[in-house]
Parts: structure tokens; sequence; C-alpha cells
């Protein structure tokens, strides 16, 4: 799996192997910083930020876990509105069995969300990181100038 480093089994597994994702990487990660407040008052917290340490390029990341089917995942759509609050760009990091198809879906569809295991290749992207090799096939053009792979 692309992004699984440890075994996540529940939410604060999914923060650790977040934070340890990135430092593979060569990222700065914090865990929980706060960032003002929600519009009722309560203290807004960001579970994870990843920082690039030569650009300074920085994003959030809220982690969500739920291993068995409940009401958490209806909180999910709160929490993309709030990430457009974040003073820094934001994803939703999502890990477990518990979460439907239909929410699975939906989280994929607002481009603000990621499951766990598709997380590596996206903060390759995000931060201009070169991307793994995933195989030995390459693509070359032949003497006539036509494309073609092979290895």
């Amino acid at each position: 799996m692309a992004g699984r480093a440890l075994a996540v089994a529940n939410g604060d597994d999914l923060v650790q192997a977040v934070v340890e994702l990135g430092r593979t990487l060569g990222l700065e990660a914090m865990e929980q910083v706060r960032v003002a407040r929600r519009i009722w008052g309560a203290e807004r917290f960001i579970d994870v930020v990843l920082v690039h340490p030569a650009t300074r390029k920085t994003l959030g990341l809220e982690c969500k876990f739920q291993c068995v089917r409940g009401t958490a995942e209806e909180k999910i759509p709160a929490t993309i509105k709030d990430i457009e609050a974040w003073p820094i760009p934001g994803l939703v990091v999502f890990a477990g069995e518990g979460f439907t198809e239909n929410m699975r879906s939906f989280l994929i569809s607002t481009g603000k969300a990621v499951e766990f295991d598709e997380l590596r290749p996206w903060l390759c992207l995000f931060f201009g990181l070169p991307l793994e090799e995933k195989s030995e096939v390459k693509v070359r053009k032949d003497e006539g100038g036509e494309l073609f792979s092979g290895v």
C-alpha cells in the first residue's frame, strides 16, 4: 500500500502514521496546531501540519478514523467546510473500514480528502517531491518517432 508505514487501528494511530510519513518525506511535522476559534467559541486545532523545510509550503491535515459504521462520518461534511476557514491549505486524511462507500465517494469527490493508503503520492505531488517509480516500464520513441513502452 502506498502510504501505509504503520498499522492504523484508531485515530491516534492515524495521526502518528501521518506524522511519520511526513517526516519520512523530509517534511517538518507538528501535531495539534492551534488556529484561533470556531464560530461557537471552541478552539480550533489542526491534527497535523506539514511544512516543506526549503520552500516553507504548508499543509494542514485533519485525520479521521472509523473502524465500524456509525455516526462519526456524519461530521465529515462539517470538517470539509471547516478546512475552508484555515489560514493554510487543508486536507482530510481518512482510514478505517467503518466509512460507508457513499462517504468514501463523497470525500474523494470534494478534492479535499484522501485515504491514508494514497497519502504518500498526494504529498509528493503537493510538495513537489519525487514520486516513487512503480515499474521499469518507460515510454520512449522508436527510430521512426513513434511512442512505445519498453523496459
